[in-house]
């Protein structure tokens, strides 16, 4: 078993209490059986996470939408959990989610996972989702230090050089300096 599945399911059976409805979504194979839960009406969280990541690990793009909606949640291991399925997924729009999602301000608390999804996705869009998310946590006294040096991490070991400038900026403000030192030295040096 995956080890992401594992942890997964055993934080989950632990959510639903090991209940038999709990049982059956681990044991099915039949992935219209796991989308029902994503549609019906009044299903717990824990079932619906479980679809999901269950429908993603199968490249199975219906799961995107709660998936996607996982990924911005409150509770970190769900968003840890979508990240790492919608990575597996394959769906063309995961990196555009991903990139307005690590982008929203009013959301820039639950940032950190579709970061980190944008350096696995290693998209088109990473770089500057990552710039402007960056750019904005160099602020005085921003409160997300974790968000900026995911940030400086993921723009270092995506090594374009247009993280050079923000990746410069970084450098004066003491919890991002160190990573900011190590990113800018993947990036190749300009010719």
């Amino acid at each position: 078993m995956d080890e992401e599945l594992r942890s997964l399911t055993e934080r989950l059976r632990q959510e639903s209490g090991a209940s038999p409805a709990f049982e059956r979504l681990v044991a099915t194979d039949d992935l219209d059986a796991l989308v029902a839960v994503l549609t019906e009406p009044g299903q717990p969280l824990w079932a619906r996470e479980l679809a999901a990541f269950r429908l993603g690990l199968a490249r199975d793009r219906r799961a995107f939408e709660a998936l996607v909606l996982l990924l911005n949640h409150r509770d970190p291991p769900r968003c840890a959990s979508a990240a790492y399925a919608l990575a597996r997924l394959g769906d063309p729009r995961t990196a555009r989610a991903a990139a307005a999602l690590a982008t929203n301000e009013l959301r820039v608390a639950y940032a950190l996972q579709p970061v980190r999804l944008l350096v696995e996705l290693r998209a088109p869009e990473a770089v500057p989702a990552l710039i402007t998310t960056l750019q904005r946590r160099l602020r005085p006294h921003d409160p997300y230090r974790r968000v900026a040096l995911a940030c400086v991490d993921g723009l270092g070991a995506l090594g374009d050089g247009r993280a050079r400038p923000v990746l410069n900026e970084a450098l004066a403000h003491p919890a991002l300096a160190e990573a900011a030192v190590r990113a800018l030295g993947r990036i190749p040096k300009q010719r």
